[in-house]
C-alpha cells in the first residue's frame, strides 16, 4: 500500500505517512476551513518530491481558488515556487461541461503515459451544485461517472486523486454537517476528512473513514508556511 506526503507533519500522522496511491481522498468543510490550503501543501509536496522530478501534478481548479503567491507563501522561497510551478498542470474550469471533458481528456492521456503522480480537485462538486434542480438523476449519473474515472486513475496508475467537496446543514442534526455530492462522493472515497473551524480560530482535520487507519482527529493553525499542529 504506498502512500505519499500531505505535505503537512500533522496530516501526515493523522493518516500515517501521507495520502494512499490508489484511492480517492475526499476534503470536506466549510469555506475557510482549509481545504485549498491542503490541496496547495500537497501539490508542492508531490511536485518537489525526487522520485517525480520527470512528473506532473494536475490541479484542477474550479472555484479560482489556486493562488501563485500562496504558494509562494508556502515554499517561502520564490525560486522553489516557481520550480514547483513548472511541475503543476494548472486546469481552470468554469462549467461542469468542462469538467467532463477535462477528467474524460485524463484518462485519455493518461493511457500509456505515468507522467502524472497526483490529481487534485478543488472542488469537484461546486460546478454540479450550481446546476442542480428539480430532476438531478443525469447531473448524479454525471458526478459518479467523473469519479469512477478518478477512481479509475488513481488505481491503474497507482496515484493519489485528492478532491475536495463545501458541505450544508444537516437539519436533522444540527451538530453536524453533510457533504455536497452526498453518498456519491461516500462510495467512491476510500478516505474522509472532514475539516472544521473552530471557535478559537482552530483548525480540526477529522478522519471520518480510512480502510487501515482508525477514526481520530489533529487540530492545528493555518499559518503563512502550511499547517501548524496545536
Amino acid at each position: 500500500m504506498g502512500k505519499v506526503s500531505t505535505g503537512s507533519a500533522a496530516l501526515d500522522r493523522l493518516l500515517e505517512k501521507g495520502y494512499e496511491t490508489d484511492v480517492i481522498t475526499t476534503l470536506y468543510g466549510p469555506a475557510g476551513s482549509g481545504k485549498t490550503t491542503t490541496c496547495l501543501l500537497a501539490a508542492l509536496s508531490a511536485a518537489t518530491a525526487k522520485e517525480n522530478k520527470d512528473k506532473k501534478v494536475v490541479f484542477i481548479d474550479t472555484e479560482g481558488g489556486f493562488s501563485t503567491e500562496r504558494l509562494q507563501q508556502l515554499t517561502g522561497d520564490e525560486k522553489e515556487a516557481r520550480k514547483a510551478l513548472e511541475r503543476i498542470m494548472l486546469l481552470k474550469i468554469t462549467t461542469f461541461a468542462e469538467q467532463k471533458k477535462c477528467i474524460e481528456t485524463l484518462a485519455q492521456q493518461i493511457q500509456g503515459n505515468s507522467g502524472l503522480c497526483m490529481i487534485i480537485c478543488d472542488t469537484i462538486s461546486s460546478l454540479y451544485r450550481i446546476e442542480r434542480g428539480e430532476d438531478n438523476i443525469n447531473l448524479n449519473r454525471e458526478l459518479g461517472k467523473q469519479l469512477s474515472t478518478l477512481l479509475a486513475i488513481a488505481r491503474t496508475k497507482d496515484m493519489p486523486v485528492i478532491v475536495t467537496t463545501p458541505v450544508y446543514a444537516d437539519f436533522a442534526d444540527k451538530t453536524k454537517v453533510k457533504m455536497v455530492g452526498g453518498d456519491i462522493l461516500k462510495y467512491s472515497s476510500k478516505c474522509l476528512i472532514e475539516l472544521k473551524i473552530n471557535h478559537n480560530g482552530t483548525r480540526t482535520a477529522v478522519l471520518a473513514k480510512h480502510r487501515s487507519v482508525p477514526e481520530r482527529e489533529v487540530t492545528f493553525k493555518i499559518k503563512e508556511k502550511g499547517l501548524e499542529e496545536t
